[in-house]
């Protein structure tokens, strides 16, 4: 199984010359196997992958983890809703009083763009996650809903023997700055599991997140300890703050690196970046 990452950022796309080392698009992930490939995330990072060549099967797979803007930004350009050779499935959480279709329609329909989503020529078919378990093609996912203001799941997506770990917006405990010791008061922590790779937020640092408590994302610090605790093999640090310069952000890592002492790699997540999993 492989991860490519198309969009590392957080909160907004940036095109500063200052961010373009880490990447200045938003969330969005590819997970591949072979001919099979899934999309977790639709931010603007969506709109680098090359649908012409490796989505030529008619079924597209679209996974969001919530609806924030920075998570779907993306979608309103993306290429195969408008094809209508396309089956195009958006998997996305419930746990709200309006469904998914409701929620998405609010963005996919004027005055913010022009087109409604029921005009959208592809063959849409809309389905909300719970706390589930199930199978696309060779993959096994599991949803698990997750510390993120507004209805947001995380994923576990599993293929033969691998599994990995995408929490991109998540907030594991808060207002405390260690985890709970209790592993059932840690969100999240089944999804991360003992996972081969970890994709997890990691917006501030240790200072910034005293200012941030309860805003749902978590520092460089509690991300690895989450980590550490759920036994999870690698650690990619995602959902970049698009304040901060690149220079800004190596120098933070750079220092979080010198504080701590973990058995397990981290490394700052990369737009463009394929990882074997």
């Amino acid at each position: 199984m492989k991860v490519k990452l198309h969009g590392t950022r957080g909160a907004y796309p940036t095109s500063s010359a200052d961010n373009q080392t880490y990447g200045g698009n938003t969330s969005c992930i590819e997970v591949i196997n072979g001919k099979e490939r899934i999309i977790v995330d639709a931010g603007t990072g969506i709109l680098g992958i090359d649908f012409n060549t490796f989505y030529t099967a008619d079924r597209i797979d679209i996974l969001l983890t919530h609806l924030h803007m920075d998570h779907i930004q993306g979608l309103a350009f993306c290429k195969p809703l408008f094809n209508p050779n396309k089956e195009v499935h958006i998997w996305g959480p419930g746990g709200s009083p309006e469904s998914l279709t409701t929620r998405l329609n609010r963005f996919l329909s004027p005055p913010l763009f022009p087109i409604p989503l029921r005009d959208l020529p592809s063959k849409l078919i809309v389905e909300e996650l719970p706390n589930t378990t199930f199978t696309l093609g060779d993959f096994t996912i599991t949803t698990e809903y997750i510390s993120h203001p507004g209805p947001t799941v995380g994923f576990r997506i599993q293929c033969g023997n691998k599994t990995l770990a995408y929490l991109p917006d998540h907030e594991p405990v808060i207002g405390k700055s260690h985890l709970f010791p209790e592993d059932d008061w840690v969100s999240g922590f089944r999804l991360a599991y003992q996972a081969d790779l970890l994709i997890h937020d990691s917006q501030y640092s240790t200072e910034e997140y005293k200012n941030k408590v309860g805003w749902g994302h978590c520092s460089l610090d509690i991300a690895a300890e989450f980590c550490a605790r759920t036994e999870a093999k690698h650690l990619l640090l995602f959902h970049h703050d698009p304040a901060h310069s690149d220079v800004e952000r190596t120098q933070m890592f750079e220092n979080f690196m010198r504080r701590v002492d973990y058995d397990f790699p981290i490394e700052l997540a990369v737009q463009g970046q394929e990882v074997e999993v």
